[in-house]
C-alpha cells in the first residue's frame, strides 16, 4: 500500500495524480487535490462501444459536507484568476492499496472517500465512510457531466437535453443522441434537487502549459442531498444502465476480487525481502492496470494512461514484463494470439483502435520486437508445441516478406542487414515528427533493427532445428551478417556503437539503441565490444530515471522535455529519459559485468532508489512515460506507461529471482 500524508502539503497535492482502472480500457484520474489539470482527467471515462473510443462522461463531483450551516468541500476547480474553495480541502491523507481513498478531517469528523470501477462493468462507485457526524449532516453531490471524446473539450450548447427520469434515490439522464444514458444512485436515502446549470471555463493548466487548449463547460443536471449522521456509509453508483441493484454488494464483490488477486501477486513475489517484496508487489499492481478485454472482447494492452489506446510495438515490448514475469502466462498468451492474427506482408500495426481494429502499418521494429517476445514466452513455458502452433508461422511469414523487400523501402541488402524508410517517415521507435519531418532521421540501417534482425535469424536457426525444418536462409547468411554488422556499426572514435548507417555514412551519435546489441539473446558482437556498449551507455546516457536518449555531449541534445507539442516532440528522442530502456541497460550490464553479483546488487539498489522516490511523486503506484535529461530529472508525459512499468517489472524479476 502507499500512503501519503499531505498535512500541511497541499500545494503538492495537484501535482500528483491517482488512477483508477476498469479493465476495458476505461478509467478514472485526477489530483489529489481532485482539481482536474488535464482534459483527460474525469471520474468516469468509458471505453464505449458506440460511439467507439474512450469517452469522459462524469467529469467531476462536487463534493462537500454541510454541519451547522458551513460547508466544507472535498473538491477543487480552477477557473481563470481564481481556485474554487480559496481554501484547501480538508484533504488529510491519500491512500492507494486496492483503490485510491482520500482521507478528509473536519475537527472531530473523519470523511474516507474511496473510487472503485469494478472489472468488466461500466460502473464507477464512489463510497462515502463518515465517522463522528453530528446529527444533521448533509452530504451534497453536484455532478458535473462532460459527454465528449477524451482527446476534446466540451463547451455549453444547445443540444443537450436536460431529461431526467426520477428513480429511487437517484436519476437517469440522457443528455445527447448518440451517446448512452448515465444513471445515478445512492446507497442511502437521498433526495434531488432538479438544477440543470453550465459551470463555465474550468481551466486546466496542464493542457494550456502543452500547448492545448484548456478551458471546458460542464453541465450540472442537479443536486443529489443525503442525510449523514453519526458513523454511515453512502455508496454512490455512477453507470450505463438501471441494472446495478446493489452498490454494497457490488462494492464487496469487487474488493474481494481484488484481495485474491493480491493473494496470487504475493504468491508470485514469496521469498522476496521486505523492501524487495514491497516494491515488486507495487509493479505487480500497477502492470495490472494496462491489460485489458476491448469492448469487442479482444485481449490488448493499454500503452499508456490516460491519453494512448494499444500500440503494437508497445505491446510487444510490454508483454513479458506484464505478464510472462509476473505470473500472468493465460493473459500474455491470449494477447500475443490476438496481434498475431494482424501480421500484413510481414508488418503488424503500429496501433489499433479503441475497439481492437489495427491501423497504420507503419512501424519496422513491431515484427523484431515479436520474435523477442516469443523467446520470453518460451523461456517462462518450454513450450515449444504452443510456440510451432500459434507463433512459428507468422515468424516464418516475416522472415521471408522482410528477405523479399517489404512496405516503406523495408529489406535486405548485399551484406544482409536490414534497410528501411525515406527521409520523410520514421519507422523507428524514435519516431517523432515535427512540420511532417522526423526529428531523430534513422532512415537507412538503423542499429537496433539489425540487432534485432539478427536475434530473430537466430532464434529462428535454432526453432527450424526443433522442429525438424530446414532453415529459412544459407548457413552462411548469419556468419556474414554478424560481420557485415560489427563492420558497419562499430565506432573506433568513440568505442561503441554507431545509430544508423546511410548512404556510406555511419551516424555517431550516442544513444541507448546500441544496447539491444547486447540484452538481446543473439549478440551480433565479441565480448569486448559488448562491454565497450555498456559503458559508453553508462558514462553518457545513465539517469536515476532511465536513460537519456542522445548524449549530453552531442549538439543535438535537447534536456527538458516541456512546451509545445513541436517543442516537446523536437527533445522527445533527443535526450530525454525513458524508464523502459532500464530493462535492456540492465540485462547487458549484468551479462557484461566482471563481478556478477555486484552488478546485480548495484542494480538492485539502482531500482529500489528509483521506485521509492517515484512511485509517489507523479502518477501514484505507476511509472512515468518519460523524464527531463537534464537534473532533477523532473516526469513527464503519461502518467502510467506500459513498458514502463513491463520493462521495470522484467529487471526487478531478473534481479532478485537469480
Amino acid at each position: 500500500m502507499i500512503k501519503i500524508d499531505l498535512a500541511g502539503f497541499h500545494d503538492l497535492s495537484i501535482s500528483r495524480e491517482w488512477l483508477e482502472t476498469d479493465g476495458r480500457g476505461g478509467y478514472a484520474t485526477s489530483t489529489l487535490e481532485n482539481r482536474h489539470t488535464r482534459k483527460y482527467h474525469g471520474l468516469f471515462v468509458a471505453n464505449l462501444p458506440k460511439p467507439a473510443g474512450r469517452c469522459v462522461l462524469l467529469s467531476k463531483i462536487e463534493d462537500s459536507l454541510i454541519n451547522r450551516q458551513e460547508e466544507h468541500f472535498f473538491t477543487s476547480h480552477l477557473y481563470p484568476g481564481l481556485v474554487f474553495p480559496p481554501e484547501h480541502t480538508p484533504l488529510a491523507d491519500f491512500s492507494f492499496d486496492h483503490f485510491p481513498s482520500f482521507t478528509y478531517r473536519i475537527g472531530s469528523i473523519t470523511i474516507k472517500k474511496s473510487l472503485l470501477l469494478p472489472a468488466d462493468k461500466s460502473v464507477l462507485l464512489v463510497r462515502y465512510d463518515l465517522d463522528k457526524c453530528p446529527r444533521g449532516g448533509i452530504l451534497r453531490l453536484k455532478p458535473l457531466l462532460a459527454f465528449r471524446g477524451y482527446h476534446e473539450l466540451s463547451k455549453e450548447n444547445g443540444y443537450l437535453q436536460n431529461r431526467l427520469e426520477m428513480l429511487t434515490n437517484g436519476f437517469s439522464l440522457s443528455p445527447y443522441e448518440g451517446m448512452p444514458a448515465i444513471v445515478f444512485q445512492t446507497s442511502r436515502g437521498s433526495g434531488f434537487i432538479p438544477v440543470g446549470a453550465w459551470y463555465r471555463r474550468f481551466q486546466y493548466n496542464e493542457e494550456i502549459n502543452r500547448g492545448f487548449a484548456g478551458e471546458e463547460d460542464l453541465f450540472m443536471p442537479g443536486i443529489i442531498d443525503i442525510p449523514v449522521e453519526r458513523k454511515c456509509t453512502v455508496i454512490l453508483s455512477v453507470a450505463l444502465d438501471k441494472s446495478l441493484k446493489n452498490s454494497p454488494a457490488a462494492w464487496q464483490t469487487e474488493t474481494v476480487r481484488r484481495g485474491r488477486e493480491r493473494t496470487i501477486d504475493k504468491k508470485h513475489a514469496a521469498g522476496l525481502e521486505d523492501e524487495d517484496g514491497k516494491l515488486y508487489l507495487s509493479l505487480l499492481q500497477a502492470g495490472r492496470q494496462f491489460l485489458i478485454k476491448t469492448p469487442s472482447g479482444k485481449s490488448a494492452i493499454i500503452a499508456g494512461y490516460p491519453w494512448f489506446d494499444s500500440w503494437g510495438r508497445d505491446t510487444l515490448i510490454s508483454l513479458s514484463g506484464l505478464c510472462f514475469h509476473a505470473g500472468r502466462l493465460p493473459e500474455g498468451i491470449e494477447v500475443l494470439k490476438e496481434i498475431s492474427l494482424h501480421e500484413k506482408d510481414g508488418l503488424f500495426p503500429n496501433f489499433f483502435t479503441a475497439d481492437g481494429t489495427p491501423d497504420a502499418y507503419n512501424t519496422v521494429d513491431s515484427s523484431l520486437w515479436y520474435f523477442w517476445t516469443v523467446q520470453e514466452l518460451l523461456q517462462a513455458t518450454s513450450d515449444t508445441e504452443l510456440i510451432r502452433t500459434y507463433f512459428w508461422p507468422v515468424m516464418k511469414r516475416i522472415i521471408r516478406s522482410f528477405l523479399a523487400g517489404t512496405r516503406f523501402e523495408t529489406g535486405i541488402d548485399n551484406s544482409g542487414l536490414l534497410h528501411a524508410g525515406n527521409p520523410g517517415i520514421a519507422l523507428t521507435w524514435m519516431d517523432a515528427m515535427v512540420n511532417n519531418k522526423p526529428v531523430t532521421s534513422r532512415h537507412g540501417r538503423p542499429v537496433e533493427i539489425n540487432a534485432l534482425w539478427y536475434n530473430a535469424l537466430c532464434f529462428s536457426r535454432e526453432l527450424a532445428d526443433q522442429f525438424g525444418e530446414s532453415e529459412l536462409v544459407d548457413p552462411g547468411f548469419i556468419p556474414h551478417l554478424r560481420t557485415a554488422f560489427q563492420e558497419t556499426f562499430w565506432n573506433r572514435e568513440d568505442n561503441c556503437l554507431g545509430d544508423v548507417w546511410n548512404n556510406g555514412i555511419l551516424d555517431r551519435a550516442i544513444r541507448p539503441n546500441q544496447l539491444f546489441a547486447v540484452s538481446l539473446p543473439f549478440s551480433p558482437l565479441d565480448d569486448e565490444e559488448q562491454k565497450a556498449v555498456v559503458q559508453a551507455a553508462r558514462e553518457h546516457l545513465l539517469t536515476p530515471f532511465g536513460l537519456r536518449t542522445l548524449s549530453p555531449s552531442d549538439p543535438e541534445y535537447r534536456g527538458l522535455y516541456i512546451g509545445n507539442p513541436a517543442e516537446r516532440d523536437s527533445a522527445y528522442h533527443q535526450g530525454t529519459v525513458w524508464p523502459w530502456l532500464l530493462g535492456a541497460f540492465g540485462q547487458a550490464a549484468l551479462k557484461t559485468a566482471a563481478d556478477k553479483e555486484q552488478e546485480r546488487e548495484n542494480l538492485k539498489k539502482y531500482l529500489r532508489a528509483f521506485l521509492k522516490k517515484h512511485l509517489s511523486e507523479a502518477g501514484i503506484g505507476s511509472i512515468s512515460e518519460v523524464f527531463d535529461g537534464n537534473e532533477p530529472h523532473n516526469p513527464g508525459g503519461c502518467i502510467a506507461q506500459a513498458w514502463s512499468v513491463a520493462e521495470l517489472t522484467r529487471l526487478y524479476s531478473l534481479l532478485i529471482r537469480a
